[in-house]
Order: C-alpha cells, then sequence, then structure tokens
C-alpha cells in the first residue's frame, strides 16, 4: 500500500500497532484492544483468532514496484490487519442480504476465483442479475471512477455497497429500508458491535466504515503467483526499457512464447498489442468500449485478466463462454460504435479486425492460460470466517 515517510512516522505507527491504535481505521480511540479475545457470543459464529491476525498488506514480488500509480487507495488511508479482517466478515456475512440468503461471496467465490460460473448470478430472491460477476483479483489497481462493468461507482468504496442496496443483488433498496435498515440489523448481531470496535476504535456502525473495511479486504486481493509471475520474476530488470516484458520466458513451451509475443508486442514487432489495455503485471483496464455491439455508446472496464482461464462467462454480459470466443472476437468480430476504444481502431479508424491465423488464436489461447493463480483460491485470508453449522447469525 502507499509508502509511509518518515523514519519518525514510521517508529510512531509501530509504536501504535502495538498499543492497537495506528490511524487509518486500525482500533483504538479507547475501544477495546483490537488483538483482545471475541466474546464467547460472537465466537459462536465467527472463527477469528483476534491475536493472529494474517496479513492483509503482505509485500508485493519485484516486478509489481511499477504498479503505486494505478493503486487507487485513498491518500492517507493506513490499512489495518483488524478493519480488514472485519471487510472479510462483511463479505462472506448472508445477513447483509435482506432475506439472509446471499452474500457478496455467493457471487464471488473464492473458491472460483472471486467470480461466478453461471453467466448471470441468483439475487437474494432467486432473480438472475443483469451482469456476469466480475472476477476481482487486482481491483486495488483499477484507477478511481471505473468501478462496476459500467464504471458507476466513483471508488472501491462507493461500489463496495452498492450491490447490498440493489433491488435484485442482496436487496436493501428503499423498499426494504435501505442501508439505514441493514445498520440496525447488524447492531443486534452478536460479533460487529466487537469488531467495529476494534477496527474504528468505538461501536458505531456506519455505512462509510462498513465500506473502508470491505475496501481494505478487497484491495488485499492481489494475484502474483501465476506462472507467468514465477517465469517473468526470472528475468524482470527494472532497468530495461521493457523491463523485461519481451523476453521469451522459461519453463513456458512454444506456443505459449508465441503467445506471450502476441501479447506484449506492439503491432510493428509482430505483435497484437494486447498489454496496451491489459498492461501487466496486473492486467488490469479502465479502458472503452471493445466493440462487442454495433453502435455501442457505453464504455465498459474490464477486470484483471489474471484467472481469466478459470471464468465461466465472458464479457459484461457473459456472452462468451471460451477464451476462444473471446479471441474470436479480437481477430474477426469488433464492431463500430462511438465509444469504441481507439487502440481496437486501424489506422484508417475502422475498427481492428487482425483476422489472425489458428495457430496464433491457439498461442493467445495458451499464454492466458498461464495468468492463472492456483494460489488465490486457496488463500485462507480469503475464505469465510463464519463457522461451519453457522452461516451468519440471524438477528
Amino acid at each position: 500500500m502507499k509508502k509511509i515517510e518518515g523514519g519518525l512516522r514510521v517508529a510512531a505507527c509501530a509504536a501504535a500497532v502495538l498499543l492497537g491504535a495506528c490511524g487509518g481505521g486500525g482500533g483504538g480511540g479507547g475501544g477495546t484492544p483490537p488483538s483482545a479475545p471475541l466474546s464467547p457470543q460472537a465466537q459462536q459464529f465467527i472463527n477469528v483468532d483476534m491475536q493472529a491476525l494474517p496479513d492483509f498488506t503482505a509485500q508485493l514480488p519485484a516486478h509489481y514496484a511499477g504498479t503505486q500509480a494505478s493503486d487507487n487507495t485513498p491518500a492517507g488511508t493506513q490499512p489495518s490487519a483488524v478493519a480488514s479482517t472485519l471487510g472479510r466478515v462483511l463479505f462472506h456475512d448472508k445477513q447483509l442480504s435482506f432475506n439472509g440468503r446471499v452474500s457478496c461471496a455467493s457471487c464471488h467465490d473464492v473458491k472460483g476465483d472471486f467470480a461466478d460460473a453461471p453467466r448471470f448470478s441468483s439475487g437474494f430472491d432467486g432473480g438472475p442479475t443483469t451482469a456476469h460477476a466480475m472476477r476481482l483479483a487486482n481491483l486495488r489497481f483499477f484507477q478511481a471512477g471505473s468501478m462496476f462493468w459500467d464504471r458507476r461507482a466513483a471508488s472501491l468504496e462507493a461500489q463496495s455497497t452498492m450491490p447490498i442496496a440493489h433491488p435484485v443483488e442482496m436487496g436493501f433498496d428503499a423498499t426494504h429500508g435501505g442501508i439505514p435498515a441493514l445498520v440496525q440489523r447488524m447492531q443486534g448481531l452478536p460479533y460487529y458491535p466487537e469488531l467495529f470496535s476494534r477496527a474504528f476504535g468505538d461501536p458505531e456502525i456506519t455505512e462509510a466504515r462498513m465500506q473502508s473495511a470491505l475496501a481494505q479486504f478487497l484491495r488485499s486481493i492481489v494475484s502474483a503467483n501465476s506462472r507467468w509471475d514465477t517465469a517473468f520474476a526470472q528475468v524482470f530488470d527494472a532497468s530495461l526499457p521493457d523491463q523485461g516484458i519481451n523476453l521469451p520466458l522459461s519453463g513456458f513451451t512454444d506456443q505459449e512464447n508465441r503467445g506471450r509475443q502476441l501479447f506484449m508486442a506492439g503491432r510493428a514487432d509482430g505483435g497484437q498489442n494486447c498489454a496496451a489495455c491489459h498492461k501487466p503485471p496486473t492486467f488490469a483496464l479502465a479502458g472503452g468500449s471493445n466493440g462487442l455491439d454495433a453502435g455501442e455508446t457505453r464504455r465498459f472496464k474490464s477486470p484483471s485478466l489474471k484467472n481469466v482461464a478459470r471464468s465461466g462467462a465472458f464479457m459484461h454480459d457473459g456472452r462468451f463462454s471460451s477464451l476462444e470466443e473471446v479471441v474470436e472476437h479480437y481477430s474477426t468480430g469488433v464492431k463500430d460504435g462511438p465509444a469504441l476504444d481507439n487502440r481496437l481502431r486501424d489506422t484508417d479508424g475502422t475498427p481492428l479486425r487482425p483476422n489472425l491465423p489458428d495457430e496464433d488464436k491457439a498461442a493467445l489461447v495458451a499464454f492466458l492460460k498461464t495468468l492463472s493463480d492456483p494460489v488465490l483460491s486457496q488463500d485462507s485470508r480469503y475464505t469465510s470466517p463464519f463457522r461451519a453449522d453457522q452461516a451468519s447469525a440471524s438477528p
């Protein structure tokens, strides 16, 4: 996350952590010390050891060094393990839906790489959602103002509670009392007053505090353990103009390296310039329309391509069911429209349709599969904190 400048500030913050009072959502303010054990009532529902919380701000590998400019963590925010743990509980708690049937994790399944296999997910009352559930890895590196497929949220904080208040997704819209009704419910649950007190210094539950905790948890979901990450780390050289991004990678097959070259290199160098939009190492994008429909006026964002091969559906509406279909779209199917990203236009202004040979399309698919991160879905920091016999509490 953001670097803290100055030795005195570092020393002061380190001391504050020991006291459970480091700023930016780390507890303190006269409340219960963050490291104190949860009450027996809270422990009936959640299995969290407050004295051994995981590190949600683990050091990123060296080849992620250039990502600070795209980090959307608000200035002055000092993430904490206790606030991220609260975010983890909020993310998995079905009581945040009106009828207690779904949680954020219901559509963004941890074991499914924080996505949903079906084209559309089921909302709190069983009705289908209107967009495919987006993968969540590397949300930290999406530019502010580009949250959700349609980019309607101004920040990750603002985005984090919108599904809760959605009339289809989690149901706490105005007809069901909105967020105030949810806050009232949460006040009656045995674990939230305690967790909010540890994270923020007092037990008050507010939407802003929910947003802060959820955003801290979501920003911790960073994918850096794919085969591509491992291989690129061996050739990464910050002193090189391209940092080694165009070098062949050890352990890759000829086909995978061909796909890598097509993805990374510009068209003048024999590639397809995919990396101009899906920038490594995060493979995140805040682009324009990708020409799915003729005359498109809307601009959609894209999730990170990390774990894209493990998705069950692709694009904002889940219209494609395989990577082969996705690559074919960019090969022959891009359609013109006012919002079409200029990077998908040819030199004469028409939609770019390179009509790739079959072997190049297969190579691109092979490369995209090297972006799968087997560690992320197994990371215990992101699994449900609720006890097996308690999906979540009843108020």
